[in-house]
């Protein structure tokens, strides 16, 4: 049997088969994962996929995964939820929100891509699985690596969220801080890449990793019913999620499994680190790298590896890109938690508080149906929270206690 799929070039189109490489040899663009999509078009059906396990492989057809591989974590399915409260706050009508602080097994979207990638590392024989991470895919790949056997190594900056840092050295990988911003490592680790036999799963194994971000906007569409929302809102670090997302979606539409419409997509990034969000506004075919300085970590790319690609996404759906201060993540972080019960990252505050800033400026209306796109965990980047909250003198067991106590709250609130 043989893969369904194939590496293409971005640029020239040249097929490259299937191997552990993400340039094109000719003319040094990304390579792409394509498909027959004729031949997925008997099988890939909304029938069909109701009948598979609830988890990202019922999407099969339309992933890189190789002939004969089981799948053994069920990664996906994520919440699609209404965030009616949120969307009061911030004027929207219609808003979901895409949870994927609740994924498995380490909380956040990069659990999808990891588990395509490691797919795919599989079958090319590598032993030693590896990355360069700005936290959430060291996380999934340390994870994923012990439940599949492989030995990892993980690269990461030295200012690295403490939890996200316990979080990939509690699953046994073997842990490397570098004293530098991510595009520093990244570039390291693609010279250890060219020295070392390991399957990096964002640099050698990039093409096969990206395509599990696709799976948010399949099951986005799926949980509406089938149907694409009107617009879509998503944090941007290296714009690969954006631009796979918006792939899936034409992919559903090229297969007749929802009716053709144009979801606009915004991108969101800190103000700290917009490289993609500054290209837009100036309405530019570059990116312009950018010197990362924000409380977003998990978006601090100031070089993104498929900006360009994530412009382009943007610009020819009829959207936009806005960026948030790091005051305004934090208070976006806290109206989500207080309206809605989700605890997100401070990715999730960029997004938050872009959508407010979009609607605000009359890019996204009230009566269109909006998805949020919320990636990690808020466990993870609690540090970003550092004093904002204070812990109480504990009262005596007692009702008399209590009634000062509230009493005295009372007070306060009716004053403030």
């Amino acid at each position: 049997m043989t893969e369904h799929y194939t590496l293409r070039c971005r640029e020239c189109n040249r097929d490259w088969g299937n191997r552990p490489s993400s340039i094109c040899e000719d003319c040094l663009a990304p390579l792409d994962v394509k498909y027959d999509l004729d031949a997925a078009r008997s099988t890939f059906t909304r029938e069909n996929i109701a009948r598979r396990p609830v988890n990202l492989w019922r999407y099969s057809e339309l992933l890189p995964i190789p002939a004969g591989y089981k799948p053994e974590i069920p990664v996906g399915m994520t919440p699609l939820v209404s965030a009616a409260r949120l969307g009061a706050q911030i004027g929207s009508r219609r808003l979901y929100i895409k949870n994927d602080a609740v994924n498995f097994p380490t909380l956040s979207f990069k659990d999808r891509v990891v588990a395509v990638a490691l797919a795919n590392a599989k079958a090319f024989g590598f032993q030693t699985v590896s990355c360069s991470s700005t936290g959430n895919l060291a996380n999934a790949v340390a994870a994923q690596a012990a439940r599949q056997g492989f030995d990892a190594w993980i690269f990461i900056p030295a200012d690295l969220e403490p939890a996200k840092i316990l979080g990939t050295q509690i699953f046994g990988a073997r842990l490397v801080r570098i004293a530098g911003n991510y595009d520093q490592v990244n570039r390291l680790c693609s010279q250890i890449g060219e020295r070392f036999q390991w399957g990096f799963v964002n640099i050698n194994l990039r093409p096969y990793y990206a395509e599990g971000s696709k799976t948010v906007g399949y099951e986005i569409a799926e949980q509406l019913g089938w149907r694409l929302p009107d617009n879509i809102v998503v944090p941007m670090a290296g714009g690969s999620l954006i631009t796979k997302i918006y792939k899936a979606f034409n992919e559903l539409i090229a297969l007749g499994i929802v009716e053709s419409k144009t979801v606009r997509f915004f991108g969101a990034q800190a103000t700290g680190c917009s490289p993609i969000s500054s290209a837009v506004k100036r309405g530019a075919d570059e990116i312009d790298p950018q010197k990362p300085s924000t409380i977003a970590r998990s978006l601090a790319i100031g070089n993104p590896a498929d900006g360009l690609y994530a412009t382009r996404a943007i610009r020819s759906s009829g959207g936009w890109s806005e960026d948030v201060s790091d005051a305004e993540i934090v208070t976006s972080m806290e109206l989500l938690a207080t309206t809605e019960g989700i605890f997100g990252e401070t990715a999730a505050g960029v997004t938050v508080g872009c959508a407010k800033s979009l609607i605000e400026q009359g890019r996204i209306r009230p009566d269109e149906e909006t998805v949020l796109c919320v990636t990690g965990n808020g466990l993870k980047t609690t540090d970003a929270l550092a004093g904002r909250y204070t812990v109480e003198d504990a009262i005596e067991p007692r009702l008399v206690a209590f009634e000062k106590y509230i009493g005295q709250a009372m007070a306060v609130s009716a004053v403030s």
